[in-house]
C-alpha cells in the first residue's frame, strides 16, 4: 500500500482506491511490454477515488528512481482505460467512449 501528495496537496492511497486497473502488457519475445508506457521498465496503474478522481500510479524498476502519481482527466483516463484493453467502462465513463473512439 502506498500514499502519495498530489500536485494539488491531496494525499491519496492505493488502498482507499475503489477500483484499480492494471497496465496491459504484450510480449515482445524476450520480454514483457507495458502498453501503457511502452517500456518493460516503467509500469501504470490507474486508480479512481471515492470521490471519482481517477489518478495514475507511476512505477519503475529503474534503480534510483521513485515511484509517483498524477491525476488524471475523465478523458484521459478512458484513453488509458482502453488503449490497455479494459473495455468494460464505468458507468461514469461510458458516455466518453463515442468521442474518444472510434
Amino acid at each position: 500500500m502506498t500514499t502519495y501528495r498530489m500536485e494539488d496537496g491531496t494525499i491519496v492511497k492505493t488502498e482507499n482506491a475503489i477500483l484499480d486497473w492494471k497496465e496491459g502488457r504484450d510480449w515482445n519475445g524476450n520480454n514483457w511490454i507495458s502498453r501503457a508506457t511502452g517500456s518493460q521498465w516503467e509500469h501504470e496503474t490507474l486508480y479512481r477515488t471515492r470521490k471519482a478522481r481517477y489518478w495514475i500510479e507511476h512505477t519503475t524498476q529503474w534503480q534510483g528512481r521513485q515511484p509517483h502519481a498524477e491525476f488524471v482527466s475523465e478523458h484521459e483516463a478512458v484513453r488509458w482505460l482502453l488503449t490497455n484493453e479494459h473495455n468494460d467502462l464505468p458507468e461514469d465513463l461510458e458516455h466518453l467512449r463515442a468521442e474518444i473512439e472510434e
